[in-house]
């Protein structure tokens, strides 16, 4: 029976902490049918270049404000941009030291032939948790044909119940928008995962934190990051100020892990 779940939005190569999430629970819910949030984290992350965080941006089609992430596509000439992707992460890890164990996986997960973010991000998050030895049970929102609309929590009260989940795992900034009475009173407790202070060796001091699993790959082993997984701590959270769980009635189930300080809410 699955015990524990988590939920996020799908992000392409999120920060560890959004793998740590996955590790620690039985079965992680992609909420492919949440809202795609312009300027987000979704389609970007941050790498090192220089010693500095550097931004990279997977470019979508222009389309309306209000689809789903599975209802956007990366841009026409992606082939194109594909490759100017991998020449700015080669320019900036080719000296690293899992540098020749990496970068074929991540040509592979750049130049994945389906377009449709969605779907493109599932293929690199499944592929990454193979690579990390994570086992984790991964499926999409979307499949799951849940009754709508319904207020965040009892979204996650209903997609616990399909599987049969007593505990919730949710990133420390969604701890303002849920309600550990409410959760418990539907059989399900409710716990906000912390990452530890985690840094490892780049190229120069000082450490550049909060980058995308790309730098943590180039710069460590497998053992390592499996040693890295589970250094996090599970809390309680504060109690839920009133007026802003009244404020997000219809805001989605998960929180930005990208930037622990950050939620992510869509209208």
């Amino acid at each position: 029976m699955v015990k524990t779940i988590a939920m996020m939005q799908p992000y392409l190569f999120p920060y560890l902490g959004y793998f740590q999430l996955i590790a620690a629970a039985d079965v992680f819910i992609l909420g492919d049918d949440l809202q795609y949030i312009r300027s987000g984290w979704v389609n970007r992350n941050r790498i090192l270049d220089k010693n500095e965080a550097r931004m990279i941006t997977f470019p979508l089609k222009r389309d309306r404000y209000e689809l789903g992430i599975n209802q956007r596509w990366l841009c026409d000439n992606f082939k194109d941009e594909a490759e100017r992707l991998i020449k700015v992460i080669v320019h900036n890890y080719s000296k690293a030291p899992y540098y020749a164990q990496v970068m074929p996986l991540l040509e592979r997960l750049i130049r994945f032939p389906h377009h449709n973010l969605a779907l493109y991000i599932e293929h690199s998050i499944k592929e990454l948790c193979a690579y990390l030895h994570i086992d984790t049970q991964i499926h999409r929102a979307s499949d799951l044909n849940m009754a709508g609309p319904l207020d965040k929590q009892d979204r996650v009260i209903q997609t616990a119940k399909i599987f049969g989940a007593t505990l919730y795992i949710n990133p420390m900034g969604g701890t303002a928008l849920y309600d550990q009475e409410y959760f418990a009173q539907h059989g399900l407790t409710l716990r906000f995962i912390k990452m530890n202070d985690i840094a490892y060796r780049q190229y120069r001091r000082p450490f550049v934190d909060n980058l995308s699993i790309i730098d943590v790959l180039m710069f460590n082993s497998v053992e390592k990051i499996q040693e890295l997984l589970p250094c996090y701590s599970l809390e309680t959270g504060a109690t839920p100020d009133r007026s802003v769980l009244e404020a997000h009635p219809t805001s989605p189930h998960t929180t930005s892990l990208l930037r622990p300080e950050t939620s992510i809410a869509a209208p």
